[in-house]
């Protein structure tokens, strides 16, 4: 899979991003749980190739479990495999609103010793709606102690994952956001982060796009899934997935390869955020990237994309 450069960072990351909340296994949230075991054996498999970018945070699972395991997976192969990029996210301690510099700091080192790296390529501050724009940039804010870091050479570039669009391009115009993580906002279903990527890749920063099957109802279709990023859906849009899902039936290609290629075939988008629960979703995500979709399929497809947040 060929290699993306991330924005104006000296860093390079495949297509596909691995996304890892799941791996923490954090049953409340995502239905199943994901043993330990089997959360090292699917880093284990990612190391094997093509997908060289690897997303997680302070937050994921219990504790910071998905860091945890991911550094379990590191150690036991003896070390990140060249060419291989992991980028964490700053969140409060759990049970916590504290959002303060101080805590930044810790969220870096708790990460740090997890991961068992000594530099953090890529660290976003994850949700920035948790504070406001003014506490994270002022004095002791979470924004000056990232900065910070950086300066001291513990982060290498920094990113803003997740909030509103409006709330992402305050952060864009300080000048020193290298990634924007958006989730949700550019998807078959809701393409309301269009003006955001272009923002983005003006400033010359890269743009990371996750979740582009909303949460499952653009791989097992609007009457398995009813929800579009685990909130119910209206029948407006419930309607125009049946009508993306029939499309694709009628030409034998999964409606998951197509929500999927979506993301991949824009070029402004540095990488798209997968998220990856067993060894097998790694060939299972190759396969629809390689899915052939004829352009006739996407003349059907992309009118009905194209309606973005109509009806969500």
């Amino acid at each position: 899979m060929e290699s993306r450069t991330l924005g104006r960072t000296n860093l390079s990351v495949s297509p596909v991003c691995v996304g890892t909340s799941a791996l923490g296994g954090f049953a409340e949230l995502f239905g199943y749980d994901v043993s330990e075991d089997t959360a090292v054996a699917t880093i284990r498999r990612v190391f094997d190739g093509p997908f060289t970018f690897i997303d997680t945070a302070n937050e994921y699972g219990h504790g910071g479990d998905s860091e945890r395991r991911i550094g379990r997976a590191i150690a036991e192969h003896g070390g990140l495999p060249e060419g291989v990029l992991v980028a964490t996210k700053v969140d409060p301690k759990p049970g916590s609103d504290d959002f303060s510099g101080d805590r930044v700091r810790a969220s870096v080192e708790e990460s740090l010793e997890r991961l068992g790296l000594d530099v953090l390529p890529l660290v976003h501050l994850h949700d920035p709606q948790k504070i406001t724009f003014e506490e994270a940039v002022g004095p002791g804010g979470a924004w000056e102690a990232l900065l910070a870091l950086r300066d001291e050479g513990v982060i290498g570039s920094l990113g803003v994952a997740g909030g509103s669009p409006d709330l992402q391009r305050r952060y864009l115009a300080t000048g020193a956001v290298d990634v924007v993580l958006s989730h949700n906002r550019y998807t078959l279903v809701d393409s309301s982060a269009e003006t955001l990527i272009d923002d983005v890749v003006a400033t010359g920063a890269a743009f990371v796009n996750a979740a582009p099957f909303g949460g499952g109802m653009l791989v097992k279709g609007p009457d398995v899934v009813s929800s579009y990023a685990y909130t119910p859906a209206s029948d407006d849009t419930l309607a125009r997935v049946r009508g993306m899902q029939d499309a694709c039936r009628e030409y034998d290609v999964p409606l998951a390869a197509a929500a999927l290629q979506f993301s991949l075939r824009d070029r402004r988008i540095a990488s798209t955020v997968v998220g990856m629960s067993e060894p097998s979703r790694i060939d299972a995500t190759v396969a629809l990237a390689d899915h052939p979709i004829p352009d006739e399929l996407w003349d059907r497809i992309l009118p009905l994309a194209a309606l973005g947040r109509s009806g969500v």
